[in-house]
């Protein structure tokens, strides 16, 4: 059983079965709504959007899922359309405190913040939630994305504009559409899917001037590697798309790559 199969119930969810929690135990967070005990679904938005078994009903239901779609949409946009330049960290949740990782994804949020950009996480723990609380320390503004999971209990306590989404595909448009670039600290599953969709929205221009960082030589350098010796040598990709990214253990560089994409923009 994988580590997401053990926690498939959200915590949340467990008190409920059992009748634990207090009143001030977790909630779980479902786009703009917080739950908790009774209340917690057994299944996501997403699971539900994309599960094909059962009965065939459900085709009945979307319409009403386009609109809520379209609801997150603006809720987005609207939320996050005045926050200024800003820059995406990306990491494992699986993280904590105590890590070289964390510490150095804190004092590079840090950085960046006090350079006068928001500083935007998926509002969860781990890489997230030091990204959070580097632009908190630094005065900036520190702006969380949740999305709705079953094994994650909401945003961190350093996030202080925060919007939860139930469907990754609408996150996934607000980091594009309000990040000036990203910096990818070490991570699974989710950060490497953030990776790729902002190679493929470089690589086929749909998002111009929009610096990646992978910081982490020893944790990145396999990947980089793999897709020289491999996608490069098999013409899958290109030389030069080898170059949408910079690799680096270097805090300074990471401040300087992204500073300087910001400053040659008009804002």
């Amino acid at each position: 059983m994988s580590e997401h199969d053990s926690a498939a119930v959200h915590p949340a969810a467990a008190g409920a079965e059992s009748g634990a929690g207090s009143p001030d135990s977790s909630f779980y967070s479902k786009g703009p709504l917080r739950l908790r005990r009774s209340q917690v679904p057994e299944t996501t938005a997403d699971q539900s959007l994309l599960d094909s078994r059962g009965p065939s009903d459900w085709t009945h239901e979307d319409p009403w899922r386009v609109l809520r779609i379209q609801g997150e949409f603006v809720e987005g946009f609207d939320s996050l359309a005045n926050i200024g330049p800003a820059v995406s960290i990306f990491g494992s949740a699986r993280l904590n405190p105590q890590t070289q990782a964390y510490q150095d994804a804190r004092e590079i949020s840090r950085r960046i913040a006090a350079g006068g950009n928001a500083i935007i996480t998926g509002g969860g723990p781990g890489i997230m939630e030091a990204g959070n609380l580097g632009a908190r320390e630094a005065g900036g503004v520190s702006i969380g994305l949740g999305i709705e999971l079953p094994f994650e209990s909401g945003l961190n306590d350093h996030v202080e504009l925060g919007v939860n989404f139930r469907y990754f595909f609408v996150r996934k448009t607000m980091f594009l559409k309000y990040s000036r670039g990203f910096v990818v600290m070490p991570g699974g599953f989710g950060t490497l899917d953030e990776l790729f969709e902002a190679f493929t929205m470089v690589q086929t221009g749909k998002v111009t001037s929009f610096p990646i960082v992978l910081f982490g030589i020893d944790y990145w350098q396999g990947l980089v590697d793999w897709m020289s010796a491999t996608l490069v040598a098999e013409g899958t990709i290109s030389d030069r798309d080898m170059y949408l990214f910079t690799l680096t253990d270097d805090i300074d560089e990471v401040v300087d790559i992204i500073g300087t994409a910001i400053d040659g923009e008009e804002l």
